[in-house]
């Protein structure tokens, strides 16, 4: 049977309620006891992930006879533990959750399965369909695809329409950030109970760093040259940032220093902070059944100021570890884990707020994600689309990224400047210095580029 007409098959098993999950196929303490019809996946454990572990027994091993062994972990644990894992090639795992920012690092060593004749041959899969920028983030060195995407996202701006309302103000469609600060200093001047807005200012090269980073790049600014020249002290990148603290130090939340995607998501929900620019898939919190501010926000493309579009890009994707002994049966997996079909399984078992989307443009035209997603699919299409993973900013790159530089060295790096960046927010040392200090560490960790 072909791959194509086990989907079909599997979709007509939606409506069936989601039965109870062989602890034989999907253990979450380490890989299962192996067979040769059975493959090992580690991911990481969002709900998203979840999801697919409670669907796979019923309906991918029911349907293929492959049995799915999970090792499902935290993020900053799955991270460490596929790093390893590929790094050394043991094949203990065929399949691994790995984002944008891995998947050309682990191509150029050489510790992925290029997957270009797969989606040759699996027509049915619809790879055209995939949106042109998750495909080019998830692309090579060579030109191969290393990796597919299970969801994808970006970044816009969130805010409270009854507040914008009620105040006689004004969301532009596209704003510019010196329009964001005027609206987050005029809620703050008519709402004593509200703040303007809510960024994050948590240390961490995925949290602070993330929308940070998007900031420079609109401003002009970059973390490196096409030379490999670091240009964190550089005019744009200081002015840029100096913006951001600013902003966030005199309208937004309180504890900023400490505030993640978590901690504004929470800010949002509650009715603290008239005004959000975080991820994409924070709308769908903010839209859910049990949410307090359902129907009452708004959503604009991210800020820019000097480019016409500045929102990141990011997306959990499904790699092959190139010495896995069963590659067949690992992309058979992630044929029917990212395809159009599972996201219909998925919403019509869970609910189409529930589907993995973000990642095909037959989602973003299925009439029942658009009534689920109504408020905010539109902008969310739009800011991924839009997304540069290759020059996100006004300047040639060294490296691909949007929200962060793809090398190996920036986790570290950027964690380090994240932590300069949050003393700044806290009032513990000026902008100049933390960038000053953050200059001298991008020297030392990426000296072995300039001496190519």
């Amino acid at each position: 049977m072909s791959p194509g007409k086990r989907r079909k098959r599997r979709v007509l098993l939606a409506s069936a309620a989601v039965g109870a999950l062989l602890t034989s196929c999907a253990g979450a303490g380490g890989p299962g006891s192996g067979g040769k019809n059975s493959i090992n996946v580690l991911m990481v454990n969002n709900p998203q992930m979840i999801t697919l572990q409670e669907l796979t027994a019923e309906h991918f091993t029911a349907e293929t006879g492959i049995d799915v062994h999970f090792t499902v972990l935290p993020e900053n644990e799955v991270r460490d533990k596929i790093g390893q894992d590929f790094a050394n090639q043991s094949g203990q795992y065929d399949v691994a959750t790995i984002s944008n920012y891995e998947t050309p690092i682990y191509a150029r060593n050489k510790w992925l399965e290029p997957l270009d004749p797969y989606l040759a041959e699996d027509t049915d899969y619809a790879v055209d369909d995939i949106l042109e920028p998750i495909q080019t983030s998830l692309t090579g060195d060579d030109g191969q695809v290393y990796a597919q995407p299970y969801y994808g996202e970006s970044s816009f701006l969130m805010y409270r329409t009854d507040v914008f309302e009620e105040h006689g103000l004004t969301m532009p469609e596209r704003p510019t950030w010196t329009e964001v600060a005027e609206l987050a200093a005029a809620v703050d001047a008519a709402e004593a109970d509200m703040k303007g807005i809510c960024l994050r200012g948590l240390p961490g090269w995925g949290e602070v760093i993330a929308p940070l980073t998007t900031v420079v790049n609109t401003h002009g600014g970059t973390w490196f040259d096409a030379d490999w020249e670091p240009r964190l002290n550089a005019p744009e990148f200081v002015e840029a940032t100096e913006f951001y603290v600013d902003l966030v130090r005199e309208h937004g939340e309180s504890g900023a220093a400490q505030s993640g995607y978590a901690e504004c998501l929470n800010n949002m929900v509650q009715g603290n902070t008239a005004m959000w620019y975080d991820a994409t898939a924070g709308a769908g919190s903010l839209e859910a059944d049990n949410s307090p501010v359902r129907g009452d926000i708004g959503y604009a493309a991210a800020p820019v100021e000097e480019t016409d579009s500045s929102g990141w890009l990011y997306t959990w994707a499904w790699g092959i570890q190139q010495a896995s002994d069963k590659p067949d049966k690992a992309w058979e997996f992630i044929s029917w884990a990212s395809s159009a079909e599972f996201e219909e399984l998925v919403g019509e078992t869970l609910g189409w707020e529930n589907a993995p989307a973000g990642k095909r443009s037959s989602t973003f035209e299925h009439p029942d994600y658009q009534e689920a997603a109504s408020a905010f699919y539109e902008v969310t299409r739009d800011a991924i689309s839009e997304a540069d993973p290759v020059s996100p900013g006004v300047q040639e790159r060294p490296a691909p990224g949007v929200q962060f530089v793809g090398i190996p060295e920036f986790s570290d790096l950027g964690t380090l400047v994240s932590q300069e960046i949050s003393a700044a927010i806290a009032g513990q040392q000026s902008v100049q210095d933390a960038l000053d200090a953050s200059q001298d560490m991008a020297e030392s960790a990426t000296e072995r580029y300039r001496e190519r």
